[in-house]
């Protein structure tokens, strides 16, 4: 079937029905655009959310635990399904749109060309009838003249009273119209021979073509769209494996996590190495009379120096460190970018040891790309020198040398920290943890300051730095580790300042004569102890040594051995590495 044979009077019908065609296929590009608009706003917004959500610098310590992993790789993946989501929306572009956007073209002008046709054979057509009807109506006028002619002579031949002449001029005029007529009926066959054929040929040669032209048209834009639609679904098809695989890997990565594996890492980055406070002992006040009364001796002697003693006995010289958290005091590690000391020491044995250990990964890894670096520059000075027109060996010299430099110091790091880690690794826990500060109470703006027999003394503190609160302000424990540790058994007066101490500065030192303290009793040594910082005393394994101040809570125990040098010497140990007996 055919629309030129089936359809050979809708001409205006075909006409519409073919512009609208072309425009629903106008119709579906728009759509193909939009849709290309969505795509391509959804991969954007896509990838600005895997941005968003990407660790910071500051949580990158958070990345071992397998959950943070899990959630990287799925910003990974949902990054690959944006970069399909541009694939598509680009294969829409060069696939479809510009299709429709030739095709709708290309039918615009032949329609155009069909319609152009159409209308001149229509204007063929009407011409013809035209010329076949003023043939008709002269035919017609001729016809009915000639017969009026014809009428005329008739009467004019039967009347006698008109002469001969008069009937010969009815006749001639007879004559005439009848020829006239003749010649019209003629022209008027003649035009209707024309007619026919052109209207014949017309309507069952030239038209049905132009029709069937237009069905072409019509058939290739339906066609077209069938393509476009099958096009756009093959785009999807063939992102799709990719996509899977990207949904692959977010369940993969959800496996992935290991709820025990993240407790234990936990562990590892939170674990101190410090064992829990031991037993709070009990404090027998049946026990005070006889220590208050040393107590009260030793209170009055400090009291007459007019000094605020604070710090560590050592060689009867207590040796005084005046200034806030004993900022301005000696033997202090420098301090990192992010406020710890050099060797880790303020941190928990286990935390110190991983600081170490990393810190002397990065800098193995600094001195590889250095000594790289180093070798390549040793390569182009070789290279300089046996071609000196490729450039100066003196240039690289310089960089040589630097590098050198450099990589010395590095090394130097290198043995520095693995000299630390290697005293954190002999070091046993001796610490509890920095929770288990010494015990202290305030009541009335009084301290309750226990003694080593575990009785308790009243003091109360006048002064604007009070021990506790410097002991209180440490980010460690008050031990001599911290050098801000201070003993509130031995020395009692030491809340007390002066107007001399306060004239001498706050970032004075000084010493003083002081005289011992009676022991409390004697200990034996479990383990080997180095001293590490000021205030502490080596000790050896199986070493006897008077316990001059018990552990108040912080892990550290104030003991004195014999020396025969310059009579004794005193200072803390860990209360772990110790076996104490007290006297009765």
């Amino acid at each position: 079937m055919s629309w030129g044979t089936e359809l050979w009077d809708q001409y205006d019908n075909l006409a519409i029905h073919t512009n609208k065609g072309i425009e629903f296929l106008d119709k579906y590009a728009n759509f193909i655009r939009d849709r290309l608009a969505i795509e391509t706003e959804y991969a954007t917004k896509l990838r600005r959310l895997v941005k968003n959500y990407q660790p910071k610098k500051k949580e990158e310590e958070d990345n071992e635990f397998t959950s943070c992993q899990a959630f990287r790789k799925v910003l990974n993946e949902i990054s690959d399904l944006a970069g399909q989501r541009e694939v598509v929306a680009e294969s829409l572009q060069l696939q479809i749109i510009q299709g429709i956007s030739l095709l709708s073209k290309t039918l615009r002008d032949e329609r155009k060309k069909c319609l152009s046709n159409g209308t001149y054979l229509h204007q063929n057509l009407t011409t013809q009838l035209a010329a076949l009807d003023r043939a008709k109506r002269n035919y017609e006028k001729a016809y009915r003249d000639s017969e009026k002619a014809v009428d005329n002579y008739k009467k004019a031949d039967m009347d006698l009273n008109l002469s001969r002449a008069e009937v010969e001029r009815y006749k001639n005029i007879m004559t005439a119209k009848i020829q006239q007529s003749d010649d019209a009926k003629n022209e008027y066959a003649n035009q209707l021979q024309k007619s026919n054929n052109l209207q014949q040929q017309h309507y069952h040669e030239l038209l049905p073509e132009v029709f069937n032209r237009l069905q072409e048209l019509d058939e290739k834009r339906t066609r077209g769209i069938r393509e476009f639609i099958i096009g756009a679904a093959d785009v999807e098809s063939s992102v799709a494996p990719i996509i899977a695989r990207c949904l692959e890997g977010m369940v993969k990565a959800g496996e992935s996590i290991n709820e025990k594996e993240d407790s234990y890492k936990v562990i590892e980055r939170y674990q101190s190495g410090f064992t829990p406070p031991s037993d709070i002992p009990f404090e027998d006040l049946s026990k005070l009379d006889t220590l208050d009364s040393s107590q009260e001796s030793h209170f009055n002697h400090v009291q007459s120096s007019h000094l605020t003693v604070k710090g560590t006995i050592s060689a009867n010289k207590i040796k005084k460190r005046v200034g806030i958290f004993n900022i301005f005091g000696g033997n202090k590690n420098s301090l990192t970018a992010d406020g710890q000391k050099e060797d880790f020491s303020d941190l928990p044995p286990n935390q110190r040891r991983k600081k170490l250990q990393a810190k002397i990964g990065e800098l193995q890894q600094k001195i590889q790309q250095e000594t790289a670096a180093r070798d390549g520059l040793m390569k182009m000075k070789v290279v300089y020198e046996a071609n000196s027109s490729l450039g100066n060996p003196m240039t690289v010299e310089g960089q040589l040398n630097e590098s050198e430099h450099k990589l010395e110091k590095l090394k130097m790091d290198l043995k520095k920290y693995q000299g630390y880690l290697e005293k954190a690794n002999q070091i046993p826990m001796a610490n509890n943890s920095p929770q288990a500060n010494r015990t202290s109470s305030m009541n009335n703006g009084h301290r309750s300051s226990r003694h080593s027999n575990g009785s308790t003394e009243d003091n109360n503190y006048d002064g604007d730095f009070q021990p506790d609160d410097a002991g209180s302000l440490s980010s460690s424990s008050a031990s001599p580790e911290s050098g801000l540790g201070t003993s509130h058994t031995s020395l009692p007066g030491s809340g007390h300042g002066s107007a001399h101490e306060n004239a001498m500065g706050e970032d004075a030192y000084y010493e003083t004569e002081m005289e011992p303290l009676q022991p409390l009793g004697t200990c034996r040594a479990l383990y080997p102890f180095e001293a590490t910082s000021e205030g502490s005393i080596p000790m050896n394994e199986g070493e006897e040594l008077q316990v001059i101040e018990i552990d108040q809570g912080d892990g550290w125990t104030r003991v004195r051995r014999m020396n025969n040098s310059n009579g004794w010497d005193e200072g803390f140990v860990p209360t772990s590495y110790i076996e104490c007996t007290l006297y009765a």
